[in-house]
């Protein structure tokens, strides 16, 4: 399963509109049960704020790799896919 992780802040809308990629993302036949993720606060820390205060919503992979807005959610399904394939051939 591929993890990924979603940096986000409330109150952005941007945020709020990946968020709901994600979740139909998730249901969609190739990637159901394929990847799951968890949102990350950034208002928690000064690090997370300098990292990526100006940036989200990032969704980043363990591996480090990112994807930063603006996406579209076909790019974001497309990003997703193409890690799913690399992931499952380190597997």
């Amino acid at each position: 399963m591929l993890h990924l992780s979603f940096y986000t802040t409330s109150g952005c809308h941007l945020c709020d509109h990946v968020e709901e990629f994600l979740i139909i993302l998730g249901q969609h036949p190739q990637l159901h049960s394929q990847f799951c993720w968890s949102a990350v606060e950034i208002s928690v820390s000064d690090d997370l704020i300098e990292q990526y205060g100006v940036r989200i919503p990032v969704i980043a992979t363990e591996e480090g790799d990112e994807i930063g807005w603006p996406f579209e959610m076909e790019q974001l399904g497309e990003w997703i896919y193409n890690h799913l394939t690399e992931h499952s051939s380190r597997s």
